[in-house]
């Protein structure tokens, strides 16, 4: 069984840096994507990063471009997010999310697993 344990969440003032980490357990996931996803109050879940774990392959979303990262840490089985120069507009709760067929894909109803989410909010 797949299990997905998001953490680093927090509030942070404007400009600053969060890490993200999603701890991913109970498969190989070599052959996955992993992605992250956020959704604000009232809004959607919307596509943030993905990388294919075994080539390190990454698509971003043009809101995010040149101030998040996304990596993974193979030998602790674990994805992370670096989150710089941050915005009040940042603010959402953001979940980590498994795909079973590795190929970069942006929409939520690719994903077969996911975590339960970490709150980060950006104050002004």
């Amino acid at each position: 069984q797949v299990h997905l344990v998001e953490s680093g969440g927090g509030l942070v003032q404007a400009g600053g840096s969060l890490r993200l980490s999603c701890a991913a357990s109970g498969r190989t996931f070599s052959n996955y994507a992993m992605g992250w996803f956020r959704q604000a109050p009232g809004k959607e879940r919307e596509f943030v990063a993905v990388i294919r774990w075994i080539s390190g392959a990454t698509v971003y979303a043009d809101s995010v471009k040149g101030r998040f990262t996304i990596s993974r840490d193979n030998a602790k089985n674990t994805v992370y997010l670096q989150m710089n120069s941050l915005k009040p507009e940042d603010t959402a709760v953001y979940y980590c999310a498994a795909d079973q067929a590795p190929a970069l894909l942006t929409s939520t109803r690719h994903y077969d697993y996911w975590g339960q989410g970490t709150q980060v909010t950006v104050s002004s």
